[in-house]
């Protein structure tokens, strides 16, 4: 495990700092009506190869909260989200929401539609992944015969997640769970892409976090329960957005995400060193900033 460098939290009147991650802090509210709920808040951090960067990103913080938000209407039919109110405190005002505490699944839930990422590495060195066989002659960027569901453990702030099988999930969380979660993780993808290609972006690949809602509307007991979308969804900090008029399989697809921190680092920077990433110069602040905002305008159809 690496040491991820994360700031304190700033301290916010009337919620109590629950744990930090890479990006977003969490806080119990104390007072008010939404008080023993949850307060997310998104930073303007950025992370890569397991390192919270010592440089951040304007306006990050608000594009993804925007973004979610976006994202959480689209998909109301199919799932419910987490989100109980917009109306934060004056500190973190359009990077935070209130939302409901949930009892969350230990698992990441990816849908993947092409290869790429972890899921190339696993497909070039076992020809499946996840358990899950592909046919030969994949190449980066491939697209697969349908969307696959590809599970992975949520891992420490510092540490990788690892792809796991869909059977491992079932022996984790019971088969009825695991099922309902591989049904919406492929349901939310398709409808994301589909939404996707109509500005003309495709979504190669998400990852997704559910829980299950336990509140007076829902009897546990009876066994009538919830799963819930939860934290950020379809942002470029969980998805790879590509541009269909450029899509190239065979190569590394332009990325409406971080990867060109990503690339700025590995060309500048010994990942082997044991030394933490160095300071992000000015011009690759701009332009992932740039991509960030561009993400959000092309989805929305909104101005930042």
């Amino acid at each position: 495990m690496v040491e991820p460098n994360i700031p304190p939290a700033p301290a916010i009147e009337g919620a109590r700092h629950l744990h930090s991650g890479k990006v977003r802090d969490l806080y119990e509210l104390t007072e008010g009506a939404y008080a023993g709920q949850l307060l997310m808040v998104a930073s303007d951090r950025i992370s890569a190869f397991d390192f919270v960067l010592d440089t951040t990103i304007p306006d990050k913080g608000e594009i993804l909260t925007r973004m979610s938000l976006w994202w959480f209407d689209q998909l109301a039919e199919i799932v419910p989200n987490h989100v109980l109110s917009t109306d934060v405190p004056d500190p973190v005002k359009g990077r935070a929401v209130i939302c409901q505490r949930l009892e969350m699944f230990p698992v990441e839930c990816v849908a993947r539609g092409y290869l790429t990422g972890s899921g190339l590495l696993d497909y070039r060195e076992r020809g499946e992944v996840c358990g899950i066989a592909l046919p030969e002659g994949l190449v980066d960027g491939s697209r697969l015969p349908e969307p696959i569901f590809t599970p992975a453990t949520k891992a420490a702030v510092g540490d990788h997640d690892e792809n796991v099988s869909y059977e491992y999930v079932a022996r984790r969380i019971g088969h009825t769970d695991a099922a309902e979660l591989r049904r919406l993780t492929l349901e939310v993808y398709t409808r994301a892409d589909e939404i996707a290609r109509g500005v003309g972006l495709m979504l190669a690949d998400t990852k997704f976090e559910f829980g299950l809602r336990n509140d007076h509307e829902h009897d546990f007991g009876g066994g009538t329960r919830a799963v819930v979308l939860a934290d950020e969804v379809l942002t470029p900090d969980s998805s790879r957005f590509w541009s269909l008029e450029d899509w190239r399989p065979g190569q590394t697809q332009p990325s409406y995400d971080k990867q060109i921190v990503r690339n700025w680092l590995l060309e500048n920077w010994d990942r082997s060193s044991g030394q933490r990433p160095p300071a992000l110069p000015e011009e690759v602040v701009e332009r992932t900033r740039a991509r960030y905002i561009e993400a959000y305008e092309r989805l929305t159809g909104e101005r930042f």
